[in-house]
């Protein structure tokens, strides 16, 4: 066997480039996460588990994990640099609260928690400070994915671990600098020396700062002016992997200067071109990551030191979930989403490695603590997409309750509106406008609250129950607005009011034209297609850009709503397809038969 690879390695050598490697790890990752995913396991148990398989422990087609997590921690330099275009400066301004409140609260509660681990296992005091701190640094790349993964990343409770993220990110700065403090030769570093490290911190800060705001954007305008796709890629690639060495050198956290390389660039009108072209190297190299956490399992280590280990992951993790718990509910965010940011946030990460290493070069920690501890957030890893998993299966799902809401009773303005999302809130300010009294009902308890913030009053009512539509005064409207987003509920409430208030004219809206028709047979007095008027708007602006005199303009917007009126009449009676003849395409007439689709037998 040693011949053979002696042999391959010979062949590869006399070649120039050896591919297998690359193709093992491609096929290992194109096998396992979509077998992971169609189990229903997520894609990050797929990429871990390939990586055990392939690696030293598994049937040893790598020998060296730790190279492969060098070169893939760029997948989290570049994950967090989209991150970073998603976030402008007003935006990240806005979360200072979150992150220097929220984030230091929970990072400084769990360090004082989980020093006490270490403590408890017969560590001395600068070990088992390390060894905690490690543990509180959250891996970027599995939260952040587990994020991307139940699209979470946009609302605030996924803001939220951002911010919390993010301040890690940036506590790794003066974590490191206390490691060297905590060295058994600490005292051997100079005063000037630390103050010397900050300055060049700050001043690489600082630098990014100042190029991102006076030169990238140019410098994209220049090279897009070339029109030469692959330099703006390479070009975009300087700047993520440029941003996070200069952090790097600076002695910070790469994935804090492609953070902020983003965040500079995220007004930039080159954002969606770079994040486009980012985008596939970031996927990749994230794979990479994993598949490299999954190879440097060392099993030996653990099958050695199994009780130790087991007893630690599961005091570190439980501990720090109870800290993320209580911080989350101090800050008022409710019981559920505490227990999942506290599911997702459990394990070590990535800059434990890094933190770890610093203290065996200084004497704190020794090669074989390391490799433990090393396995310790490996295994904790591991264990975060089961933990993920098992918390979606069995954790019962929110309740949408109205606790706090204001419920439909003896309303009497002229005017009932029922629903008030993106169509009603737009519905109703030419009513308000003109001084009309306006009843509004939803049964969305989130969208009433948000509503409040914006001077809305709205009831909590469901339009389908009659006893709600008397509540809310539809007996005594002059006119009903149903506005609602369900188009079956819609259609629901239309044929309830003509039933019992059939003199109150109700005015509905509809989502296209088969819902209009059946809105009409329901006896509505006035139904709009939610996207007409707007998509007959936009058709005039671009008639009037291709130049196309006024007058005719006026023409042919007169006779696009005098025939969809002509259609709308004639399909009432006999369906939709019975006016195709009527339509403007660029099929021809004779052709159309072909192309409908029937419906399925039965329907």
């Amino acid at each position: 066997m040693a011949a053979d690879t002696a042999t391959h390695a010979a062949e590869a050598a006399a070649h120039g480039f050896d591919l297998v490697p690359i193709v093992v790890l491609l096929a290992a990752a194109v096998i396992a996460v979509p077998l992971f995913k169609r189990l229903g396991l997520g894609s990050v148990l797929g990429y871990l588990a390939a990586g055990l398989a392939i690696g030293p422990f598994g049937i040893g087609l790598f020998s060296d994990a730790q190279t492969i997590l060098h070169v893939a921690e760029l997948g989290v330099v570049m994950f967090l640099f989209i991150i970073g275009l998603e976030m402008q400066p007003s935006r990240l301004w806005a979360m200072r609260g979150e992150i220097f409140g929220l984030g230091a609260v929970q990072v400084g509660g769990a360090i004082a928690l989980l020093i006490c681990v270490g403590l408890a296992l017969g560590y001395p005091v600068a070990a088992s400070f390390v060894a905690g701190t490690g543990f509180v640094l959250t891996s970027t790349a599995i939260a952040m994915q587990m994020l991307d993964e139940r699209n979470a990343m946009g609302l605030p409770k996924g803001r939220r671990v951002v911010a919390i993220l993010l301040l890690e990110d940036l506590a790794i700065v003066p974590l490191l600098a206390l490691v060297a403090f905590l060295a058994p030769g600490a005292e051997a570093v100079t005063t000037e020396d630390r103050l010397l490290a900050v300055g060049i911190g700050l001043a690489a800060i600082a630098g990014l700062v100042v190029a991102g705001r006076y030169l990238l954007d140019p410098m994209f305008r220049l090279l897009g002016r070339a029109k030469a796709r692959e330099v703006m890629t390479a070009a975009g690639l300087l700047v993520v992997l440029g941003s996070a060495l200069l952090m790097q050198e600076a002695g910070l956290s790469m994935a804090m200067g492609a953070f902020l390389a983003g965040v500079l660039l995220s007004e930039s009108s080159f954002r969606h071109q770079l994040e486009a072209d980012i985008e596939p190297f970031r996927g990749v190299l994230l794979g990479l990551f994993f598949l490299g956490v999954g190879m440097a399992l060392d099993l030996d280590i653990v099958a050695a030191n199994l009780g130790l280990i087991a007893v630690s992951v599961a005091a570190y993790m439980t501990l720090k979930m109870i800290v993320i718990y209580v911080v989350a509910r101090l800050f008022k965010h409710d019981r559920a989403e505490a227990i999942e940011r506290a599911v997702i946030m459990a394990q070590g990460g990535e800059f434990a490695f890094v933190l770890y290493a610093a203290a065996v070069s200084v004497g704190i920690l020794s090669t074989e603590n390391n490799a433990i501890l090393t396995a310790i957030i490996i295994v904790s890893m591991v264990l975060t997409p089961i933990m993920v998993i098992l918390h979606d299966r069995f954790m019962p799902k929110v309740a949408d309750t109205a606790d706090g809401l204001d419920v439909a009773e003896d309303l009497r303005a002229s005017v009932l509106m029922i629903g008030f999302g993106r169509f009603g809130q737009i519905a109703s300010q030419p009513l308000f406008a003109n001084g009309c009294s306006i009843s509004l009902i939803d049964t969305d308890t989130e969208a009433i609250r948000q509503s409040m913030a914006f001077g809305f009053k709205i009831y909590y009512g469901d339009g389908t129950r009659l006893d709600i539509l008397h509540a809310a005064g539809a007996h005594k409207a002059k006119l009903i607005i149903v506005a609602t987003d369900d188009r079956e509920a819609t259609l629901k409430i239309v044929e309830l009011l003509k039933a019992e208030f059939p003199h109150t004219p109700v005015l509905s809206r509809a989502f296209d034209r088969e819902h209009a028709i059946e809105l009409i047979h329901a006896g509505v007095d006035y139904q709009m297609r939610e996207t007409f008027e707007s998509a007959l708007l936009l058709a005039e602006e671009a008639l009037r850009r291709m130049e196309v005199p006024d007058d005719a303009i006026a023409d042919i917007m007169e006779d696009t709503r005098r025939r969809d009126q002509e259609r709308l009449d004639i399909e009432i009676c006999d369906g939709v397809y019975a006016t195709r003849h009527m339509v403007q395409g660029n099929v021809p007439v004779e052709e159309r038969d072909r192309y409908i689709v029937k419906p399925p037998e039965g329907r």
